[in-house]
């Protein structure tokens, strides 16, 4: 299976031809334009390893996420970073080889490999740790074809570079994923989400305030006026922390934030949509854009069509960076430029792992 990839990624290699790495084309939409020849990544399927005792679980790239959970709530654990999916795309891209150039389009779904690559973590991130935080090794394809793999199924330290974890958010830039191996977690024995009906400067404090409590936050949201908190772990503590805190109880709330973690409602459909990450403690950015707040305060979702430096220069101001998630590329790029320093580490990065540019060339920075 691999040797159809690794004879392609030569091939580009030796004719400085770009490939566009995609899995199930859910997150086409993120980052900068790119152009090149599309590489699928869809026949690299399967569960390799999965030890429910160990909470390991080791799958190759285009593994449907929802294969991956399905699995996992068999055995009453999750993904503890909670990815989203993005909902579902018709897919008319050939697979690798020219095979089934001619098939009908299909409907594919977010893959771990794209899940990875783009390092994006859902509500209970800022609770339980984000992607990079699970990752425990990876196989991959670097950009001369050549087969490397970095970590392992077990947690340790690492001196130098973690390569495994540098690939979460690299958005294939530096490599081809073909396995991920991640630690999962047994899901919470109770949840249950709370409502309060609160302006945007009261529940910024409340997110701040609950989160130095000895209180089980799993995910916290606040948008026109109501602040929406989920509580997970065991039965007692979740009863004790709803008894403390009030509110009312919502019902169906895992499909609430599964529709905030798919970003599947209205607001997320704006363009342009920008992410703001900054302190939790910042306080209200009064733009009189809409907004939606998630992680406790430290994410601010804005459908704006100010300026992008304006927008980059507030962030900055409130201790973080300003990143435009959906809509037309600025002339800057769709992440925030980088220092000196960091652009030449990218760089050199870049050069080392794919030493002629191309894998997704220009996706995460223009210069690369």
């Amino acid at each position: 299976m691999l040797d159809t990839y690794i004879e392609r990624i030569r091939a580009a290699h030796d004719s400085h031809t770009p490939l566009i790495i995609e899995g199930g084309g859910s997150k086409t939409f993120y980052g900068n334009a790119d152009e090149g020849e599309v590489l699928a990544t869809r026949t690299l399927n399967g569960i390799v390893d999965y030890e429910p005792k160990e909470l390991v679980l080791t799958a190759r790239a285009g593994t449907p996420l929802a294969d991956i959970e399905a699995l996992l709530a068999e055995q009453n654990q999750m993904l503890a970073f909670e990815p989203p999916h993005f909902g579902e795309c018709p897919h008319p891209n050939p697979l690798p080889g020219g095979e089934g150039a001619n098939v009908t389009p299909e409907t594919i779904h977010a893959t771990l490999g794209g899940c990875i690559a783009a390092g994006l973590s859902g509500p209970r991130r800022p609770y339980a740790g984000a992607a990079r935080d699970f990752v425990l090794g990876v196989r991959m394809i670097d950009g001369t074809g050549q087969p490397l793999r970095f970590g392992g199924q077990v947690i340790k330290n690492v001196a130098g570079y973690d390569v495994s974890r540098l690939m979460v958010g690299a958005l294939g830039t530096l490599g081809l994923l073909t396995e991920v191996s991640l630690k999962v977690l047994p899901k919470p024995a109770a949840e249950t989400t709370l409502q309060f009906e609160l302006g945007e400067a009261d529940a910024i404090h409340k997110m701040n305030q609950w989160a130095g409590q000895p209180l089980p936050l799993s995910a916290t949201s606040w948008h026109a006026g109501l602040l929406t908190v989920r509580l997970s772990g065991a039965a007692s503590a979740v009863h004790a922390a709803q008894t403390k805190l009030g509110g009312e109880a919502l019902k169906d709330d895992a499909a609430f934030w599964q529709r905030l973690r798919d970003q599947a409602t209205p607001f997320f459909g704006k363009r342009p949509l920008w992410r703001l990450a900054v302190k939790p403690t910042a306080p209200p950015l009064n733009l009189g854009d809409a907004q939606w707040i998630e992680w406790g305060g430290a994410v601010r979702w804005m459908a704006s069509d100010r300026p992008a430096a304006t927008l980059r220069e507030m962030a900055k101001t409130a201790g973080g960076h300003a990143t435009l998630f959906r809509g037309d590329t600025p002339a800057d790029g769709a992440f925030a430029p980088l220092a000196p320093a960091l652009l030449t580490l990218h760089r050199n990065l870049k050069q080392r792992f794919d030493p002629n540019g191309i894998f997704n060339h220009g996706r995460l920075y223009p210069e690369f």
